[in-house]
């Protein structure tokens, strides 16, 4: 019987699921952020090895017991990114183990043949791709100065500035104004831009988001288009790696959509747009929403790395494990 580990390390935490081939949860260990981009490579790897410690202890296993080991982490970007990697994990004295970026695990939740596009849009964003001849081609994920535009810390400084903007006269009038000054605890945006300027604060909450949605959702013509832009944008990156991929892509391609402003948002502004920006390049994607949490995309490709490829069977288990419950 095959005894399998999933590692997926991200920006907030770090979850390790141990499963047997049955698809048996056997242990599972939570710690904190494992992106060496954020706290350093040494940091990283003390959130990973205490995961992996944890979920070795839950399921009264030694590390020699395990005979596949998947990572998924955040940072796993470029060659520069694998060179401190690599023999970091190294390491662990796992016999067999993997490493890939946090994207291609994503990818595998809502694609069985782990080829297509995965659309990433949580507190960051990243978008990135995998054909049938196993290349992995990646656009954005590096931030706003480099020409990211989605996610959830940019959305909320966004929700933020287009309040402001519309209080001061300089954009439409817009809900926004008195739902920012609502989560702040205030009556009035201005009591809320003073005070936030006299305690120099320059950033705000990525909880904003949350207030973006839902002045949406009540139909504020400014909220919407702040949404609507964003899908635009996702519709650009996901048709940018499926030309950088090429023809040797599986039809219809799957779109799989990660991150909470995808997969809790789901607005319908948002996601109408991304879809008309998709379908005017490309006719034939297809919208994937995964229902399983992502760690479970490394624990398959650790099961199918270990030999085990009847997985199809497995996929209802880990959508009813949920995510980070330890």
């Amino acid at each position: 019987m095959a005894i399998v580990m999933g590692v997926d390390g991200g920006g907030s935490k770090t979850y390790a699921v141990i499963v047997n081939d049955q698809g048996i949860k056997l242990g599972a260990g939570v710690a904190g952020c494992g992106n060496h981009q954020r706290i350093g490579i040494d940091a990283a790897l003390g959130h990973i090895k205490q995961a992996i410690d944890l979920a070795l202890e839950k399921a009264e296993l030694r590390i020699e017991q395990i005979d596949f080991v998947q990572y998924g982490l955040a940072g796993a970007d470029r060659a520069i990114d694998f060179s401190l990697l690599l023999p970091a994990l190294a390491t662990i004295p796992f016999k067999s183990w993997d490493v890939v970026c946090d994207t291609m695990i994503g990818l595998r939740t809502g694609s069985r043949s782990h080829t297509g596009v995965v659309l990433v849009c949580g507190s960051g964003t990243n978008a990135a791709g995998r054909n049938s001849e196993g290349e992995i081609v990646q656009v954005g994920g590096f931030g706003e100065l480099f020409g990211d535009r989605a996610g959830g810390e940019y959305l909320a400084a966004l929700t933020f500035q287009a309040a402001v903007r519309s209080w001061e006269g300089r954009e439409a009038a817009s809900k926004l104004t008195d739902h920012v000054a609502a989560y702040f605890g205030d009556d009035h945006l201005g009591t809320t831009i003073e005070r936030l300027l006299d305690e120099d604060i320059s950033s705000v909450p990525e909880a904003l988001t949350i207030v973006l949605h839902e002045a949406a959702a009540k139909g504020d013509t400014l909220a919407i288009r702040l949404l609507k832009d964003t899908g635009r944008e996702l519709g650009l990156a996901a048709s940018a790696v499926i030309r950088k991929l090429g023809g040797h892509q599986a039809r219809p391609i799957p779109i799989v959509l990660i991150g909470s402003v995808l997969q809790k948002g789901r607005s319908s502004h948002l996601m109408n747009e991304l879809q008309a920006m998709l379908r005017s390049e490309n006719n034939d994607d297809q919208l994937v929403i995964p229902e399983m949490a992502p760690v479970y995309g490394a624990v398959l490709l650790a099961l199918e790395r270990a030999g085990i490829y009847e997985t199809e069977a497995l996929e209802p288990i880990f959508v009813q494990y949920g995510g980070y419950q330890e």
